[in-house]
């Protein structure tokens, strides 16, 4: 069975600017363990946790940004497969706005630095392509919705 875990990338706009996609930061997080990847916020699946409490709850956990903060982008959600140790894994990514741009980002234990980035510079931090390609059609996402 393949471990599962959920969460979101989360995004905001710059303030100030006219809502382009060009003025779109993306927040990633950098592990504090491994090889100190960097990752939008996500976890595992708790037992009778459904999916998108799992991705509130780890942004919060890890970001400590809540549900007060994001506004989930409707029709967006992205699965991302791939192994980790030798063992599937499976990752549902959700797209979330913040509500506030200039809301502060608290880490946890499990991260050592945070960056808001814009796409090309967050593509480039996020190192694996599933997740470059993510986060692309997830601009494509908030570009269609704006057309």
């Amino acid at each position: 069975m393949a471990l599962r875990a959920c969460g979101f990338i989360v995004f905001r706009r710059l303030a100030g600017c006219n809502p382009s996609p060009g003025n779109i930061e993306y927040l990633l997080l950098q592990t504090s363990y491994g090889e100190h990847h960097w990752t939008p916020p996500k976890g595992h699946v708790d037992p009778g946790e459904d999916d998108l409490t799992t991705a509130l709850r780890e942004t919060k956990e890890e970001a400590g940004l809540g549900a007060e903060h994001l506004q989930v982008v409707d029709g967006f959600v992205q699965e991302l497969r791939y192994e980790v140790r030798g063992r599937p894994k499976e990752v549902l990514y959700w797209l979330a706005e913040l509500r506030n741009p200039e809301a502060a980002v608290t880490l946890s234990d499990e991260h050592q630095d945070y960056r808001w980035a814009p796409l090309e510079e967050a593509c480039t931090l996020a190192g694996y392509r599933d997740l470059q390609e993510t986060l692309r059609a997830a601009h494509r996402h908030l570009k269609a919705q704006r057309d």
